[in-house]
Formats: structure tokens, C-alpha cells, sequence
């Protein structure tokens, strides 16, 4: 049996993109969280704010470096910090929780797209086993 040919264009390329504009939406949600904070909180306190305003700010960096080998550990270390957000408000945990499942799902594919590319099944390397 021959070796599984490599993809025709790479899959990850996407895949980081994906990645990139999730952390880019996640910071506008999280900055979209300062007034519900400012209202229906106690209001903004210059910890919250700055705490919040910092995690968007790391989350649009972020979306920069993923082509970095710890872009994965990263992304995820900025949702415990999300999370951990919880002890400002309530809210910003359910961004949390939500934006843990978007991830989740992202980790998924992922896991996916590496299968089915060691199993030589991405339509590039099919394509590329039939003109062999």
C-alpha cells in the first residue's frame, strides 16, 4: 500500500483563520459585556474594566498569532481567563461557558480534519491518489 499523499493546499490555513476571527468575535462580545456590567452590575470598577478591556485586547493579539505552535494552549488559556471572569459578573461567565463550547466544537474539528488527513481522505488527496 503507498504512503497517504500530502493535501494539495493546506487544510490548517482555514482552520487558523477560523480560529482567528472566533477570538476576534469573542473580544467584541466580551468589550459588548462592559455595559451590561456598567448597568446591571455594580458598575464598572477600574479592576472590571481594565480586567475586561485587557482580555479583549489579548483575545485580538491572539487572533494574530495563530500560526504559532501554542496558539491552541493559548486560545484556551484565554477562556479560563473568560470564565474566571464570573467574579465580576455573572454574564461574563456565560460568555465563558458559551464561548467554551465554541471552542470545544472547534477542538473537534480539528481532531477531525487530522483523521481524515492521515487516512488520506481530504478531497485533495483524493483527487491527487486518482491521478497517480
Amino acid at each position: 500500500m503507498s504512503a497517504v499523499p500530502p493535501p494539495a493546499t493546506d487544510p490548517w490555513k482555514g482552520f487558523r483563520g477560523v480560529m482567528a476571527g472566533t477570538l476576534i468575535l469573542e473580544a467584541i462580545v466580551v468589550l459588548l459585556a462592559l455595559p451590561v456590567v456598567g448597568s446591571v452590575g455594580g458598575g464598572v470598577t477600574w479592576f472590571s474594566g481594565t480586567y475586561l478591556v485587557v482580555l479583549a485586547l489579548l483575545m485580538i493579539l491572539g487572533a494574530g498569532v495563530q500560526r504559532k505552535p501554542w496558539a491552541i494552549p493559548f486560545n484556551l488559556g484565554l477562556q479560563v481567563l473568560v470564565l474566571a471572569g464570573t467574579f465580576i459578573h455573572l454574564s461574563i461567565g456565560i460568555i465563558g461557558l458559551v464561548f467554551a463550547a465554541v471552542w470545544a466544537f472547534i477542538l473537534l474539528l480539528r481532531a477531525d480534519v487530522q483523521r481524515r488527513m492521515d487516512a488520506g481522505l481530504l478531497p485533495s488527496q483524493r483527487m491527487r491518489r486518482t491521478q497517480s
